[in-house]
Order: C-alpha cells, then structure tokens, then sequence
C-alpha cells in the first residue's frame, strides 16, 4: 500500500485549485490542514476534502510534526518569508509561482532547504500532460533535431473585478510584478525545460489594459542555451483567454492545443519534416502514457520523489531560480533598452530584487 502523504494548504485562493488536485489523489495524499485568515473561505474549501482541519495560524501547522508537506499558495510578496519558515520547521515545501522576488531570495531558500535537508518544489504544473509527455519521449529519442524558434503566446483577459477580488493583485508590493511575473512564467519554463536556460533577452513590457501599477503586455525575444530562438507575446487584454505554443526542430514541428490552464492535456499536432517519418511519430505519441494534467500530475510526480520512485521531470529548485533569473532579465532589458546575456552575476544590480531597482 502506498503511504498517504500529509499536507497543509497555506491559502485558500489558488489553493483551492490544489485542494482540487489533492482530492483527485486520495490514495496519495491526506489534507491534513487548511490554512487561511479567512476562515469562512478556509472551510468551503474544506469541504472539497472531508476530515480536514481548518486553522488560521500558520505556526499550528508547523508545530504538528505528522505533517510532511506545507503548501503555500499565498500572495507573491509571502512566497519567500513562508517557504523559509516551513523548511526550518522540518517540512517539505510546495510553493506556488514566483518563488521569491529576487534571486538572492531563491539562494536563500536553496540553502534553507540543504540546511534541512528538505525538498522545495516549485510550481510549474505545464509540463504535466500527456502531449508533453510525448514531445519529451520524441526528444530523449533524437526525432527531433535541433531547435529553430519557438513562438509562445498568452493572450488572456482580465477586467477590473480581476484586480478588485484581491487588492493585492497587479501591485508591485503584493504581485511583485505583473504578466511578467504571474502569468507567462508557466510557459516560459516549458520552453527552458525543452530546449534549454535563455541566454539572451530582449523584451518589452507596458501597462495597456488596466489602470494597475505592474505591466500587463510584454513582447519579447529570446535565445537558449541549444539555440533555439524564442518569442513570447503577453497580454492580459484578449478575448477570452488562450495559450498557444508551436515549435520547429530540425526534425519535426509541434503546435500546442489553446487551452489556456492546462495547455499539455490536449492533443497536440505533431508534423514530421520528412512524411516518411511520420509514422514513426505517431506510433511514439499514440504509445505515452496518460500522465494527468497539471496539479494531480505534479502531485503525483511529488509523491514518486518523496517515495523512493523516479519522477517523471518534477521541476527542480534550480529551475525556479532560473525562472526568477530570467524574469529579472526581462525587467532589466523593458528598462534600459538593451539585449542582457545570462546568467546574470550574483551583484547584479537587481540580484535583490526588480522593485526598487
């Protein structure tokens, strides 16, 4: 019998999303606590796991040692301060997107968590579905070839009611940023983890849909460590709310589905450069195997690691400091006009952060 892992939900916003995930794993994971200030919103939720408790101190979670895993899904500007907080306490840490808001933060966070001897888990659930999956087998097996370009786009809608529902959102204090930050980070770790770390950045970044203090579009160009040159167009002005991804190797060509949330758990298109291989492809695609999306897949790829099993690409705590390194490299080109190489030094100007800088 697999051991149930016992976790604590820190937040009840996009956590109530994870407590989703949790409740489709109940062989693997016990909702030991919910946690929020807000303890009517905390027991709604609660009502999606049955026999969970509901608290509103976040040190009564901490103080229970049966509780393996802490995870927190909190406004941004929290992320750092409680993933520390729990790694000192003996937990492992599941934490939600951005990690921290500068890379002097993520160090701290990677030292914390080898202090303790403690994993930290970044939230990058896109990767989880069965289409990456098969992209992924197509490159471990070479169908592939070199990277040409990637194009991304994010193209959703938020009115103002989005910004009303939590004050904190679109400032720089609460968000820590805006599209940059929140929205297009998810996508921008497919494309590393596919074809490798960014080495240059060129990017644009406007506030043109709401009266918020972050940005809200973004255009930018990119160039990764195996080539491949990207582009990643951001707004949260569209109709609707679509996120499309298409990429061109040497060898064959892969456009995503549109789904905005769960962009792997769709078919996607997989078109062979030369028609004689296509068959080959399909027969890779057609045999991977069903890899659930988004939350129950990363979920899932926790448990496997926690376990003793191997994961299937569980993202790694080096990759969310590359995230934060590249979104600091973002704000550093949409600032001073100019293309920026990474990896960026540790003194760089905005190693401790891009509010202020």
């Amino acid at each position: 019998m697999l051991k149930r892992i016992r976790v604590a939900v820190i937040g009840t916003g996009i956590g109530r999303q994870h407590i989703v995930g949790y409740a489709e794993l109940p062989d693997l994971f016990e909702v030991a606590y919910i946690c929020d200030l807000n303890r009517e919103r905390a027991e709604e939720a609660a009502q999606l796991v049955p026999g969970t408790q509901v608290v509103t101190d976040f040190a009564e979670v901490l103080a229970d040692a049966t509780v393996d895993i802490v995870d927190i899904c909190l406004p941004p500007r929290m992320h750092a301060p409680f993933t520390i907080t729990a790694l000192k306490a003996g937990k492992h840490v599941i934490c939600e997107k951005p990690l921290a808001g500068s890379m002097a933060d993520v160090r701290r966070i990677k030292t914390a968590a080898e202090e303790a001897n403690r994993h930290v888990f970044p939230v990058f659930q896109y990767r989880y579905g069965t289409s990456y999956y098969a992209l992924h087998d197509l490159k471990k097996l070479g169908l592939l070839g070199r990277p040409y370009v990637l194009s991304m786009e994010t193209h959703w809608q938020r009115t103002p009611s989005y910004y009303e529902e939590q004050p904190w959102r679109g400032t720089w204090a609460g968000e820590l940023g805006g599209v940059l930050v929140s929205h297009a980070c998810h996508i921008h770790n497919l494309a590393t983890h596919l074809v490798g770390p960014i080495t240059q950045v060129a990017a644009f970044a406007e506030t043109r849909v709401n009266t918020v203090e972050t940005e809200d579009c973004a255009a930018i160009a990119m160039r990764s460590s195996e080539g491949a040159m990207i582009t990643s167009s951001v707004t949260l002005g569209g109709a609707g709310n679509l996120t499309r991804f298409r990429a061109c190797f040497e060898h064959l060509t892969v456009t995503s589905s549109d789904e905005p949330y769960q962009v792997c758990s769709v078919p996607w298109r997989f078109v062979a450069a030369d028609p004689a291989r296509q068959a080959e492809v399909d027969a890779i695609v057609a045999a991977a195997p069903h890899i659930p999306p988004r939350f129950p897949g990363f979920f899932t790829d926790i448990h496997r690691r926690l376990t003793g099993q191997p994961d299937f690409f569980l993202p790694e705590i080096e990759e969310s400091y590359h995230s934060i390194e590249l979104i600091t490299a973002f704000y550093d080109s949409a600032r001073s006009g100019r293309i920026v190489s990474l990896p960026l030094p540790h003194d760089h100007p905005m190693a401790e952060g891009w509010i202020n800088a």
